[in-house]
């Protein structure tokens, strides 16, 4: 049941895909974002340096 719970639907962030190559971009990107702790903000947004 916890496992279940931490599912996400849908997955990927929102990047306009239309191929499964891009949905696969997308749901790559968004696991990355989580599992590194980043913002899935665009990065035109983001304030100050872009890498630690």
């Amino acid at each position: 049941d916890e496992q279940l719970a931490r599912l996400r639907s849908p997955i990927g962030l929102d990047i306009g895909a239309r191929t499964p190559e891009e949905t696969a971009v997308s749901i790559v990107s968004e696991i990355i974002a989580l599992r590194t702790g980043r913002s899935t903000r665009a990065l035109s947004a983001t304030d100050g340096p872009i890498h630690d």
